[in-house]
């Protein structure tokens, strides 16, 4: 019998924590921890980082490959769901060589694990074959990090707001009926897909970290910046997490 606990830890930052989140990471038996290759160590070293700063107790920390998504052009909704499966099989049996008898395992889930993030779907295929339960613990989004470092407020008054992802920007345009959309998983800068008339863009990567990098402006202004800013963080580090918001505004 495994009690799983996903734990929302904000965006890379041990402070992001909250009090319920810190007391459930020194209440575990083990720490899942994913690596993603050469070129992503930081992402494990900050999950590493942050439980050398907030453990008091000494859980067992293992680290666990996850495979490689399929990147053909067949359907991606499939894909996803064959990564899904594999990634549930390695958590099984890294849980299973941690605590063979069993016990609690906590996993550190970048933001919070109800938005755009695949950890509750992985659990719940394990709920459905194992003896394993769930529990979530809610942590600070990077939406709430970009809102609040560039002190704006997340909707207009009484203003619908759509959360979408870089996809859906480039393939059918600023969501209709919304004068603002804050775009999730976007590694192309799907913003380039818009005519840029009227948009404000808000846009920050690495948010809530040290590295944090912040530009805002009339879309036709800073695109170009954004752009190469990004390219640039991306190549000194090997990854780039960014998170942006548009904006219609009067003309």
């Amino acid at each position: 019998m495994y009690h799983l606990k996903l734990v929302g830890i904000g965006t890379g930052n041990h402070k992001h924590l909250t009090l319920k989140a810190i007391d459930a990471l020194n209440s575990v038996d083990a720490i899942l921890i994913p690596t993603k290759g050469a070129g992503k160590d930081d992402l494990a070293g900050l999950r590493h980082e942050i439980c050398t700063q907030i453990l008091t107790t000494q859980p067992k920390i293992a680290d666990f490959a996850l495979p490689i998504r399929d990147e053909s052009t067949r359907d991606y909704g499939q894909k996803v769901n064959d990564w899904h499966d594999a990634i549930a099989d390695i958590w099984l049996n890294t849980m299973q060589a941690t605590l063979p008898q069993g016990g609690t395992v906590g996993f550190l889930v970048w933001g919070d694990p109800s938005l755009y993030d695949s950890t509750l779907r992985i659990a719940d295929r394990l709920t459905k074959t194992t003896e394993v339960t769930v529990e979530v613990i809610p942590g600070i989004t990077s939406i709430q990090t970009l809102t609040a470092g560039h002190a704006i407020p997340l909707n207009e008054i009484n203003g619908p707001v759509t959360i979408t992802t870089g996809r859906q920007i480039r393939d059918n345009g600023f969501p209709a009926g919304s004068d603002t959309a804050v775009v999730m998983l976007d590694g192309a800068c799907s913003f380039q897909h818009l005519d840029p008339t009227g948009i404000h863009i808000y846009w920050t990567a690495y948010a809530g970290m040290e590295n944090e990098i912040r530009r805002s402006g009339p879309l036709a202004e800073v695109q170009a910046d954004i752009i190469d800013t990004r390219a640039a963080a991306r190549a000194a580090h090997g990854w780039c997490m960014d998170i942006y918001l548009l904006r219609r505004t009067a003309e």
